[in-house]
């Protein structure tokens, strides 16, 4: 692989990250530890230089799991982590990005991290109830107290990343972005240019659709968060399906998987874009990985942005309940 990198704030980063969120929940049970660790260090020794984790992945445990097995090369990697949400006594998401909240979950987050800083701190979701100047304010506390390095946002519109930039710099807006999820481009990405902001990506084969992960609903696990997205119920699934079969057509004319032609188009939509995909199998990881030598041509970024885009996927992103709870701009279907 190349040693090419991306700005991420004042980190030079591997071009692809890697999201460690479904090693702990998200698509079905967590994996088992010695397998995660057996991940996370591979993707070390890959040459992955972003880990991304967040507090309530798990209600922790992704973070323990990070800390477990890269602390002890806390120096090989720029280190993401989140606050903002947590589990409510019925064990729903609960947001709040008062500043006592966020401090008391950074300290928790340092304990399971096993390190004295984190190096980009994202607030998770908008807090509506809480002016993003107070937010990021208090997370600006949390950089003087030398506890983080750097403020992220995540899933937030390009007013209140500027609202956010005039309090103190982000270094990073994390917010979904694939193919078949253009959100992004309606404001954000350019807001992310203007601004010096490095626009994170995540779920960049969107949720494991477009990486030819998901053929048969029927097999995943009760618990797994998809079978509570539109675009992957009924009509909506049988029709992505047919879009699916077309996208995988392209990534081989163009010598790569359908994973890699995600990670390619988004490496090739913009300098400051970093894509973050997760994975629970090792030759998953390999394959995203290689994705940050290939280089697509302006032809095939089109071909893909004609094939795939919102006027041919079928169904909303989130359901109406998931829906209220980002800030980002909505883009018609």
């Amino acid at each position: 692989m190349t040693s090419a990198t991306r700005a991420v704030g004042p980190f030079q980063v591997s071009p692809i990250g890697l999201g460690c969120m479904g090693l702990s929940h998200g698509y079905g049970p967590a994996t088992p530890r010695a397998a995660s660790g057996d991940l996370l260090r591979a993707a070390l020794d890959l040459g992955c230089t972003f880990f991304d984790t967040a507090s309530i992945y798990g209600l922790g445990h992704n973070e323990g799991l990070v800390g477990e097995f890269l602390s002890s090369d806390r120096e090989r990697f720029t280190l993401a982590s989140k606050c903002g949400l947590f589990a409510t006594p019925d064990g729903k998401r609960g947001i709040d990005g008062s500043p006592a909240k966020i401090k008391a979950t950074c300290d928790e987050s340092l304990t399971r991290l096993k390190t004295d800083v984190i190096d980009l701190y994202y607030l998770h979701r908008i807090d509506r109830a809480v002016p993003i100047e107070e937010s990021v304010g208090a997370l600006k506390d949390l950089i003087d107290a030398g506890k983080i390095r750097a403020i992220g946002l995540s899933e937030m519109s390009a007013a209140t990343l500027r609202r956010a930039h005039a309090v103190h710099p982000i270094a990073a807006m994390q917010t979904e972005y694939s193919p078949w999820t253009r959100n992004p481009e309606v404001a954000v990405l350019d807001a992310c240019a203007e601004l010096g902001t490095a626009f994170v990506a995540f779920s960049p084969v969107a949720r494991g659709f477009l990486a030819n992960g998901v053929r048969d609903m029927a097999v995943l696990d009760k618990g797994d968060m998809r079978l509570g997205m539109p675009r992957f119920l009924g009509e909506h699934f049988t029709a992505n399906l047919k879009l699916l079969d077309a996208f995988t057509a392209l990534g081989q004319a163009h010598g790569c998987t359908p994973a890699q032609l995600c990670l390619a188009w988004l490496l090739a939509k913009a300098p400051h874009i970093v894509p973050i995909p997760g994975t629970t199998r090792l030759d998953h990881l390999r394959e995203d990985f290689a994705a940050w030598d290939i280089a697509l041509s302006p032809e095939a970024v089109a071909a893909v942005d004609d094939l795939v885009n919102p006027g041919t996927v079928s169904g909303a992103r989130y359901s109406p309940a998931m829906q209220a709870s980002i800030d980002t701009e909505e883009i018609a279907a």
